[in-house]
Formats: structure tokens, sequence, C-alpha cells
């Protein structure tokens, strides 16, 4: 797949792991995935941007234990202007968590919450576009969003980010709408009754590719990860849920053959 130069308007674009243990993760995720890095200057907080093949395709932050929060994964939207974003976000359910904010001339973040609690990036590109590389083997193949709040999270995405979703399905066994741009579909939004104990906060998943699964899981073990849920077929492909060695859950995914 070339090398992406832009992100289409509200799709995702970027993601980034908060974790405890930085030196760790990039042990951990070099391994899996075959990663290399270049760590930012102090202006950028060391930042640690993540290459696959040369194309950057991810980045890592220090969790401080002031923050309260588990290490985990964090997808960003697309947008042309943060400042609206979150405006909309405030007016439209969910809130502004962290206020837009500029990162050099890298380009402008935000944080909202979702109304199902979801916390979400947003990102207004500057010198920095996103992630280079998607939809191969130790990319991003897949966004989606895991709520108990699901026609209000639906509605939300569609209003902030301007979402043109198509219902994949609309039962009590399986509620699933998908964001579709220029025709392809980059993220999805399920209903997770049976996923999510009553009350639980939404979250983002990030699909990581791989070749095999089963091999990859075997490797991630070895190198101090958790499997979660083991490998399981899918009409998609063969899924399994996978947590690094200070918990972050990622899910990966091979091709349905």
């Amino acid at each position: 797949m070339p090398t992406r130069e832009t992100a289409p308007s509200g799709a995702p674009c970027w993601i980034d792991l908060s974790s405890s243990d930085t030196e760790r993760a990039r042990q951990f995720y070099a391994e899996l995935f075959d990663w290399t890095y270049e760590v930012s200057s102090a202006e950028y907080g060391e930042y640690i941007n993540c290459f696959r093949n040369g194309s950057q395709v991810a980045g890592i932050m220090q969790n401080s234990p002031a923050s309260g929060t588990a290490d985990g994964w964090i997808t960003y939207f697309a947008t042309a202007d943060a400042q609206a974003t979150a405006n909309l976000a405030d007016e439209s359910g969910g809130q502004s968590a962290v206020a837009p904010m500029e990162v050099g001339s890298m380009g402008t973040m935000a944080m909202l919450v979702d109304p199902g609690g979801a916390t979400v990036g947003v990102w207004q590109a500057g010198q920095h576009s996103g992630f280079q590389l998607v939809g191969e083997t130790g990319t991003p193949v897949w966004h989606e969003l895991h709520t108990l709040h699901f026609r209000a999270s639906v509605l939300f995405y569609e209003t902030v980010f301007d979402w043109k979703t198509s219902s994949q399905g609309d039962t009590v066994e399986f509620r699933y709408s998908t964001a579709d741009f220029d025709g392809v579909s980059l993220a999805g939004i399920m209903e997770a009754t049976n996923l999510l104990a009553e009350g639980s906060p939404a979250s983002w998943q990030v699909y990581f590719g791989v070749d095999d699964v089963d091999q990859t899981l075997a490797l991630a073990e070895s190198l101090g990860g958790t499997v979660i849920d083991g490998a399981d077929d899918s009409p998609y492909g063969r899924l399994a849920t996978l947590a690094d060695p200070t918990g972050a859950r990622f899910k990966i995914m091979a091709p349905a053959e």
C-alpha cells in the first residue's frame, strides 16, 4: 500500500500509547511489529515516534503516575479546525477534556470524551500529518468503539466529525455502524452490552495487522504480553485481544483467507 500523505477529514489519523514504562514498550512492539523509533527533543516531551519500514505508524509517550489513568492506546481523528471540533463536542452530548493546544509546528491536538465516556483524540495537522502507513502488517488496520450508548455515540461522531455512517446490523444480538470515507470503511461503532459491564465507560479499540494471529500471540507472550481473548475467526479475519507488558490492550487481525 502506498504511503498515505493525509487522512480524510474525520477519519482516524494517528494513535499513540500512554505507557508507564516506555522503554519496555519500545522493546515489546519492536519485536512484535518490527518497529523502529525516533525520540523527539525535550521541547516535545521526548515523544517517541514509531516507524514501520521507514513510515510513521504510531507514537509512545510517558504515562505519569499522577495522571491516574491506566496505560492504553488512544485514537486521534483528523480535523481542519480543532477548536471548532471541541466546541461541537461540548454541544453534542460529549465534552472537551483537554482544550486545543499547539504542539509546536507539528499541529494542534485536543482530547474529547464522547457520550459513552470514551476518550478520543483530535488532530489538526501541521508538519505532522499522522500515520503514513495503514492496512498492512504491523500497522493500524481498524478502529472500533465499544459502547453502551450506541445511538448517542453514532450521532455524536456524525455531528462532531461529519461521519457518513452505514448500519451493518441493528438487532439486539448485533448492532454495528461503520464510518465511511469515499466508499471505504475506516472505523466502526459497536453496541457492547455483551462485553461491558453496566456503567462501564466506552473505549476505542485499535487493531493491528499481522500475518499469523496464532504465531503473534505466542510471540507476545514470550515478550511479556498477555492474551486477553484468544484467536477467533470472524467474517473479517482471524482476531485476538492482547495486553502489552504494562497492561495496555490492543487487538490483532489477520485477513480472512
